[in-house]
């Protein structure tokens, strides 16, 4: 296959702007990993004006995925998480071309996946959670079951890839095989939700309750990224300060709901300021010093 695909990696090799190229293949009938392809080759570059951009080839019976990154992108989807298949692919890719060994080192970091690599997606896990079992608990409240399902089966997936994380793994596409070897208690949880013999609304019921404990249990290790970057301000963060933070953006959007639960586990406290309308004090936070 290197052979077949030889003339649209070699063109790409010589540009100056590109740090790595790999290859995967497709390893089962229908993957995932490439989007059903034959193959995907990945161009990473450092100078394109694009976050990234896609071609499709075919030579043959060979079915072709040519993309193109832009190494900000790149950072951004492997320390987010937001595209979970960029971490497979640089860990299971094979290496055509590596300008200064670009790739290799960026494979030694994922695979060593130190507790600064793991802290930022500990907390965009835990904020999705958070905010999915606040749904589904306020849906199951009003009761509407299907939807309150919904939320809490979602919430389970960030629960897995917070556990994933948590054992200093990278969550993969076929994430609950992977979690049944990691955490057998979030496996179980799962799978007693999709085929329970219980009615939907005892189902959801348990779930509502084994999530609260884990909330109260994960929240300090899981939060660390979030209070390391309020500490380094002295004083109070309004909410605006806050969402627009670069290191908090990936998970900016759940970013109140996240901070309403520090405050109500005493981890962030809440700052009156005065403002200029009437009564009203504007909301700060500021993280609580132990005593």
């Amino acid at each position: 296959m290197d052979n077949q695909l030889r003339s649209l990696y070699q063109e790409r090799s010589r540009e100056s702007d590109t740090l790595g190229i790999l290859l995967i293949q497709k390893k089962e009938a229908m993957s995932p990993l490439t989007d059903g392809f034959d193959a995907i080759l990945l161009v990473i570059s450092q100078n394109i004006q694009e976050q990234w951009y896609v071609h499709h080839y075919r030579h043959e019976e060979q079915r072709t995925q040519v993309i193109t990154v832009n190494k900000e992108e790149l950072n951004t989807w492997l320390a987010a998480g937001s595209n979970r298949r960029a971490v497979e692919w640089i860990l299971q890719g094979k290496i055509l071309f590596d300008r200064n060994e670009y790739i290799s080192s960026i494979k030694d970091r994922l695979e060593a996946f130190p507790f600064e690599l793991r802290k930022k997606r500990l907390c965009i896990e835990f904020a999705h959670l958070i905010r999915r079992y606040q749904e589904g608990k306020d849906l199951y409240l009003a009761g509407h079951y299907l939807d309150a399902f919904n939320h809490i089966l979602h919430a389970l997936h960030h629960w897995a890839r917070l556990a994933v994380i948590e054992n200093g793994f990278h969550p993969e596409l076929t994430l609950w095989r992977q979690v049944k070897s990691i955490d057998a208690e979030v496996y179980k949880l799962y799978d007693e939700l999709v085929s329970g013999e219980e009615s939907l609304e005892k189902k959801i019921d348990l779930l509502l309750i084994a999530s609260e404990f884990s909330l109260a249990s994960k929240t300090n290790l899981a939060c660390t990224h979030l209070i390391e970057v309020m500490d380094k301000k002295v004083t109070p963060w309004e909410i605006q300060e806050l969402l627009i933070e670069t290191d908090l953006v990936e998970y900016s959007f759940d970013l109140s709901i996240l901070l309403e639960h520090l405050i109500k586990k005493q981890i962030v406290k809440e700052v009156h300021i005065e403002s200029q309308t009437g009564d009203f004090y504007l909301r700060a936070y500021q993280v609580v010093k132990p005593s």
